[in-house]
């Protein structure tokens, strides 16, 4: 299903400050930095609190930041992102932008740093994952988030990782837990059927030994079934890093299943374009956020 964008008014401030920072962004882009920094601390209308550097396991990548309103009722529902970086790169911190947005939008949001190559390669980012799903559901309520009300969210690589989460349910098993324990799960622009590999840097992080069994217990679309948590799976027509028809085969293979999936394609979006109209300056880029909301309300 295709989204038409949404009309803005021209005259508003608000438009007039993000029309002014996505130029300052695609600049950003243009000259290969990266834009995510501009963006942290441009949701400030209501008051947030973050309680950082949190360890949910002992090594030094497996760290976790928490963002959540300042004032709000307990039990909200609990968004665990994982952010991109081919398996290759990421900091959390540059996130902050993503867990202000969803804490602003009433969750209580929880962005995890996870290993990456060449220190790790398949499947440790997925085990650290799941680590770190086991931590949110063990102590999430001390920070006000309902452990039986916890989503799955990420964008390209980290899409990758929350959907191995959802749909291979022997990396939660390995800490205790099921698929059957999350609430749903929110991919964006998400790698999940990208064989052959033909780029030697990830045939090494997925350890390409030319074992055709090995390489489909990477690719997430394998794992689909009935048992598969509800599903939104969001991306942008224009994405040319991750191609859009994975998330569009994903999606019929999950229903071929039965599982219940929503898929959406945002016109003239593209890969970074979908993570940046989280932040409140850019949000008018695409409703992405509107369709978490309502994705997460509908599944109360």
């Amino acid at each position: 299903m295709r989204l038409l964008r949404r009309e803005v008014a021209l005259g508003s401030p608000a438009v007039r400050r993000g029309a002014w920072l996505a130029l300052v962004v695609a600049a950003c882009l243009a000259a290969g930095c990266s834009p995510l920094l501009l963006l942290n601390g441009t949701d400030g209308d209501r008051p947030l609190r973050a309680q950082r550097d949190i360890a949910y396991g002992p090594l030094h990548r497996q760290r976790l930041d928490i963002y959540a309103l300042e004032s709000a009722a307990s039990n909200r529902p609990v968004i665990v992102f994982f952010y991109g970086g081919a398996w290759q790169r990421g900091e959390r911190w540059k996130y902050r932008f993503v867990g202000e947005a969803l804490a602003a939008d009433g969750a209580v949001a929880v962005v995890p740093d996870y290993r990456v190559y060449p220190e790790a390669r398949f499947p440790d980012f997925v085990r650290d994952g799941a680590r770190a799903v086991a931590w949110v559901r063990e102590n999430i309520g001390r920070f006000g988030g309902d452990p039986s009300r916890i989503y799955l969210m990420g964008h390209s690589a980290g899409a990758h990782i929350a959907a191995l989460l959802a749909l291979d349910a022997r990396y939660l098993q390995g800490e205790g837990l099921s698929p059957r324990d999350l609430r749903g799960f929110i991919g964006l622009a998400g790698p999940y059927d990208f064989l052959p590999l033909r780029s030697e840097r990830l045939k090494d992080v997925f350890e390409d030994t030319g074992d055709p069994g090995r390489l489909a217990a990477t690719q997430p679309i394998n794992f689909a079934s009935p048992q598969a948590p509800p599903s939104l799976l969001l991306t942008g027509a224009s994405d040319g890093v991750v191609r859009p028809s994975n998330t569009q085969r994903l999606a019929e293979r999950l229903h071929a299943a039965g599982a219940v999936v929503t898929e959406k394609v945002y016109p003239d979006l593209g890969h970074p374009g979908i993570i940046l109209a989280l932040s409140t300056a850019l949000r008018h880029l695409a409703p992405v956020r509107e369709d978490i909301a309502h994705f997460i309300a509908a599944e109360k």
